[in-house]
């Protein structure tokens, strides 16, 4: 678990040392406090995360509470990826670039003395954190209003309330878990392509739902999904069944060959 505070200069410890020959109390200089405790990942951990997270080489990676760095710098040195770590404890950010110097890839892993919370992760094709489940809550909406479609985000330990995972396995004992984030889809769509008619979505995350209308007549959805940017569903027009899969695109989805297309209704 790695250490981090949402608290820049938050509640102060002091501390005090007897200096001898003068018993003297000095009094340390303020150190931020620290909302989850400094818990090194195992390698074999940090190893299946990355590799859930299908980490690659020129992606952009961010992991939150970075500790010693030892998930930026694995993720650099292995994967060839341009990581960024995040922690608010000056010890571990200089523990973590004497490690990524050793490692030889101080050029692409980075480490930042910065409140998780503000930093910008709006960019990273891959997220790893090691929070805790409160701070995982806190951080949910952040993620799922900043980060694109597809981004990949894996946690250590703990999950994210009702944002039921993608995936989870147990590694050693530990649990890891996967979400992709999900485009949003909830509303009415405008279908066009060899049939014309619209749906109206409703959507929790990534699980989907909804109805078709169609020539003033309704009908559900059959085996609705929605993976990143990838959408799914089945529509039975005419006694025929229909597959239709997509990419959102804000908007838009279009068509996995362009044989059809959706705009999002005002």
């Amino acid at each position: 678990m790695q250490a981090l505070s949402r608290f820049s200069g938050a509640s102060l410890a002091p501390l005090t040392a007897v200096v001898l020959l003068g018993v003297t109390a000095v009094t340390a200089q303020p150190q931020p406090r620290l909302d989850v405790p400094y818990v090194p990942t195992p390698q074999e951990v940090v190893d299946r995360m990355l590799q859930l997270g299908k980490v690659r080489a020129g992606e952009y990676h961010i992991d939150l509470g970075s500790g010693d760095g030892r998930i930026a710098v694995t993720s650099a040195a292995r994967h060839g990826a341009r990581s960024l770590g995040v922690d608010l404890n000056p010890v571990r950010i200089e523990e973590a670039r004497t490690n990524a110097k050793k490692a030889g890839v101080s050029n692409r892993a980075i480490f930042e003395l910065k409140n998780l919370f503000e930093t910008d992760i709006g960019k990273a094709d891959v997220l790893t954190m090691y929070l805790l489940p409160s701070v995982n809550l806190e951080l949910r909406p952040k993620i799922l209003r900043d980060m694109w479609p597809g981004t990949r985000i894996v946690s250590h330990a703990f999950d994210m309330g009702d944002w039921q995972p993608d995936h989870r396995e147990s590694v050693i004992g530990r649990t890891v878990y996967l979400w992709i984030v999900p485009a949003r889809v909830e509303g009415r769509w405008t279908i066009e392509g060899s049939h014309k008619f619209t749906v109206t979505i409703q959507q929790k995350y990534q699980q989907i739902t909804g109805t078709a209308d169609i020539g003033g007549k309704s009908a559900a959805l059959r085996d609705a999904s929605l993976s990143g940017a990838e959408i799914g569903f089945a529509v039975d027009i005419d006694g025929m069944t229909y597959r239709f899969q997509g990419i959102v695109n804000g908007d838009r989805i279009d068509g996995r060959r362009n044989e059809w297309r959706a705009a999002r209704a005002k």
